[in-house]
């Protein structure tokens, strides 16, 4: 397990790199074509071959391809392996490229339906030259979930930096210095999201061919290939599920006002940081050991591995949701309150994220559970659940939203959050007995303990800051907290003996500053 906490660690730095790129990539495109109606027809085109994106490749397709890879791993060794994703890989060609060239058809015509205002047609131009970053993101999420399956974690976890820097590159070298018109700017754009898609391909396709791998053409139906079409199915069906839930959840903030739609999106952001950074790379990692397991018929194994990656996402999430309740108000000022923010809409957001970080931990453990779920092929139950999670969302969105407003929506969604990790569990120890929770009761008890002992140093950090005179300022109380409740966190943590404790040492002992506290004698 000490190798799987370095590979977690070694994700959420990569992670943490390719966020604060992406931030630059944003701030930039901002800066140079405002928030007027061609940047907004660029960032509409792109929803397109990401929503295909999510249903096809790094949703359904991976959550299937993984388990069916293990068991080939396990039965044909790596030879077996590299055919099977040959095979995988042409069949994905085939279907992305079969949607490219239909979307290119139809968006093509789309100024035979006249009456309408340029940025559609704009819109539905780059959609044409956008799409093809479909196929070359399905290809990378392909080889990218077999260096999974080999233990190889690295390559893929570049794969956002790449995208990020090449449109980084279009936008300040060659869109500035070539394009002559806005439109060829957002052309270089455009260009720059295409060979970031090929550099996420490419990079992990290298590394495979180094390992072996030769790629070929194979549209051999072979019984795992039959397997994972079938695997498949269910999960797009989740995954669309999901999509709508998050669009009808933007769709009614929007019914409400313009600002909610934006309070919503803002404090979404803010959300995704801690899962994209540490919950996502936990179950990165995590996922490919399950698989493993459930290959081998090994439960107890694989209940050790998926309790111990529960536990890891609680002992980093509890105290992120924490954390961002306690300084909501100096985080959300220090991003946001600029230009034409004003402190209301600071406050209203402020307020939003103190409701919505209780799901942050639900959202987590339900995104290592679905996989434990696609470990032992049964992808069928989380669609279901998934299903629930949807019609309580409406539900209780419809019924506080008119007393409410965009408050009542967030209320929503975390309602539906806890109820979904609730149902996924028990359903997963009905299905798996030994898939049980019930050793981590004295980690979680730990885990709020010191979750308190942070939240007191926190708050007296407050008061001390307004004694001093800092109260007010944003900067001040952020760059002090966070890192003093980090560290009260931390020491709380280690004098409770939390468990798993062993194995974070055996990790960072390795860190060369830090391996002579660890181990004196050295």
């Amino acid at each position: 397990m000490s190798k799987s906490l370095k590979s977690i660690g070694v994700i959420s730095f990569l992670t943490v790199v390719s966020r604060f790129l992406a931030l630059v990539r944003d701030s930039l495109a901002i800066a140079i074509f405002g928030s007027g109606w061609l940047y907004a027809a660029f960032t509409t085109a792109f929803i397109l071959p990401n929503l295909f994106r999510r249903l096809l490749a790094e949703g359904s397709m991976t959550a299937a391809f993984v388990p069916t890879l293990q068991e080939e791993l396990h039965a044909g060794g790596r030879d077996g392996t590299f055919r099977l994703l040959s095979k995988v890989a042409s069949w994905l060609l085939v279907v992305t490229g079969g949607l490219v060239v239909a979307a290119a058809a139809i968006f093509s015509q789309s100024r035979l339906i006249a009456g309408r205002e340029e940025k559609w047609y704009v819109a539905a131009d780059l959609v044409v030259v956008l799409f093809p970053y479909l196929a070359l993101i399905s290809l990378a999420a392909a080889c990218s979930a077999t260096l999974n399956v080999l233990g190889h974690f690295v390559e893929p976890a570049l794969s956002p930096i790449w995208l990020n820097l090449a449109m980084i590159a279009t936008l300040a070298g060659a869109g500035l210095h070539f394009a002559v018109t806005p439109l060829g700017e957002i052309h270089w754009l455009c260009a720059g999201v295409l060979a970031g898609g090929f550099l996420q391909m490419a990079v992990p396709a290298a590394v495979l061919v180094r390992m072996g791998w030769r790629p070929g053409f194979d549209l051999g139906l072979s019984p795992r290939v039959r397997e994972i079409a079938l695997l498949m199915t269910p999960g797009i069906f989740g995954t669309a599920i999901y999509q709508i839930n998050f669009s009808v959840s933007r769709l009614l903030a929007f019914s409400v006002d313009d600002p909610s739609a934006v309070y919503l999106y803002t404090v979404n952001r803010l959300m995704e940081f801690p899962i994209g950074v540490f919950a996502v790379a936990v179950s990165t990692v995590v996922y490919p050991l399950i698989a493993a397991h459930a290959v081998k018929g090994d439960f107890r194994a694989m209940s050790g591995d998926f309790q111990k990656g529960i536990r890891l996402i609680l002992i980093i999430n509890v105290p992120a949701a924490a954390g961002l309740a306690l300084l909501s108000g100096p985080i959300v000022r220090l991003i946001y309150l600029h230009g034409h923010v004003t402190a209301l809409d600071a406050h209203r957001m402020a307020l939003l994220l103190c409701i919505m970080v209780v799901g942050l931990p639900f959202f987590s453990v339900v995104n290592l559970t679905v996989r434990a779920f696609y470990a032992v092929k049964d992808t069928k139950t989380p669609v279901r659940v998934a299903l629930v999670d949807f019609l309580i969302n409406i539900a209780v969105s419809l019924a506080l939203i008119r007393w409410l407003g965009v408050l009542g929506i967030v209320l929503a969604s975390t309602t539906a959050i806890v109820a979904q990790t609730f149902l996924l569990g028990r359903a997963l120890e009905r299905r798996l007995p030994e898939m049980h929770l019930a050793p981590l009761a004295p980690s979680f008890a730990k885990v709020i303990g010191a979750t308190a002992a942070m939240a007191a140093v926190v708050a007296g950090g407050a008061r001390a800051l307004q004694a001093v005179g800092l109260g007010a300022s944003n900067l001040a109380a952020v760059a002090a907290l966070v890192p003093a409740g980090i560290c009260a966190y931390g020491l709380a943590l280690w004098v409770l003996r939390i468990e798993g404790r062993n194995e974070i040492e055996s990790v960072l002992a390795r860190v060369p500053v830090l391996g002579r506290f660890f181990h004196p004698g050295l």
